[in-house]
């Protein structure tokens, strides 16, 4: 006796961005299929790029060989951009997913036009909450306030959306302790400096613990930056890595592309260092903390690194911060 052939099913949509109701639709719909392609469908007037819709899908359902990711780009001047419920518009697009996946006998979506797109390709339809009362946000509501929202997405899409704050400076001007208090004051993840962990003294270390540094402190931002918060604070980054391997061996450190992505952010505040020294016993001399500092400045500069000059005293340096941040958090980033 012959088995019946696998049944192919199909789910589209924008994703812009991708969030838990479209997993829980993704998912459901798996439940009634032995294959799902998820359509990303991209219009040329939109500026959320396809490969980056694409990855966070891709990672989601990485490992999970029933569903495949499919990207159709395409130009609004040939085909009705709406997600409004039309008769005429549903079969235009019925008639391009026929195209695109004639072997598809089942679609699955949260909109009363997935039943107008089903009949027009003469196959069967399942709605699935479209009262959106299992995850009850929609992509735009996401689009407008990220943060207002952030436990609707995925880890896959959170780096996307994440706000990164970097502290830097040279040795003894405060940078733990101000990260700490920022962190408590915005309710922030935060980030740890590798270095104070894996280096126990700045004048006795080689150039593969500046890299273990490195490598330790982007494992630490990759996984914060998928955290409760979408606000990271970040203490030091591998630009200060960078510096010490320039000031104190003469040589650039290598750094992958990935590493150095990861460290990105979207405001670097710089400690001046007109506070007290202290030695702890693991710094520099007080003198040397001055050529640090003109090391680190340097090596910002040759990367292009936009600062915000923090001085004062302790308090200060605390309202002075608070402020740049808040800024932050009410700029609307580019793509985002």
């Amino acid at each position: 006796m012959q088995s019946s052939a696998p049944l192919k099913a199909f789910v589209f949509g924008k994703f812009m961005p991708f969030h838990k109701g479209h997993e829980q639709l993704i998912n459901f719909a798996r439940q009634h299929c032995d294959h799902l392609t998820v359509l990303l469908c991209v219009s040329d007037q939109e500026a959320l790029p396809a490969e980056v819709r694409q990855a966070w899908l891709r990672e989601t359902y990485a490992g999970q060989p029933d569903v495949e990711i499919q990207v159709l780009e395409y130009l609004e001047s040939e085909l009705p951009n709406t997600s409004e419920t039309s008769l005429a518009v549903s079969e235009v697009w019925a008639d391009v997913f026929s195209r695109l996946l004639p072997e598809c006998r089942l679609v699955i979506t949260s909109e009363p036009y997935g039943e107008l797109v089903a009949a027009r390709m003469g196959i069967r339809y399942l709605l699935f909450d479209e009262a959106r009362g299992i995850v009850p946000v929609s992509a735009s509501a996401i689009r407008r306030n990220p943060a207002a929202h952030w436990q609707f997405l995925p880890a896959s899409v959170k780096p996307y959306y994440v706000r990164k704050v970097v502290i830097l400076g040279a040795e003894s001007t405060g940078k733990t302790v101000l990260a700490n208090q920022l962190a408590a004051h915005f309710h922030a993840s935060l980030v740890a400096e590798a270095g104070r962990d894996l280096i126990a003294s700045s004048d006795s270390f080689s150039l593969a613990d500046l890299h273990a540094v490195a490598q330790e402190h982007a494992r630490r931002i990759r996984q914060a930056q998928t955290g409760s918060s979408p606000l990271l604070i970040i203490d030091t980054d591998v630009h200060i890595t960078l510096s010490y391997a320039q000031l104190m061996f003469g040589q650039e450190l290598p750094v992958p592309p990935e590493i150095y992505a990861l460290n990105r952010a979207d405001l670097y505040l710089y400690l001046s260092p007109d506070v007290p020294f202290v030695q702890d016993g693991t710094r520099l001399s007080a003198t040397d903390r001055l050529r640090l500092d003109a090391s680190h400045r340097a090596t910002l500069r040759r990367y292009n690194v936009p600062v915000v000059e923090i001085s004062g005293s302790w308090e200060v340096r605390l309202q002075q911060a608070i402020r740049q941040v808040e800024v932050l958090l009410r700029t609307t980033l580019p793509g985002r």
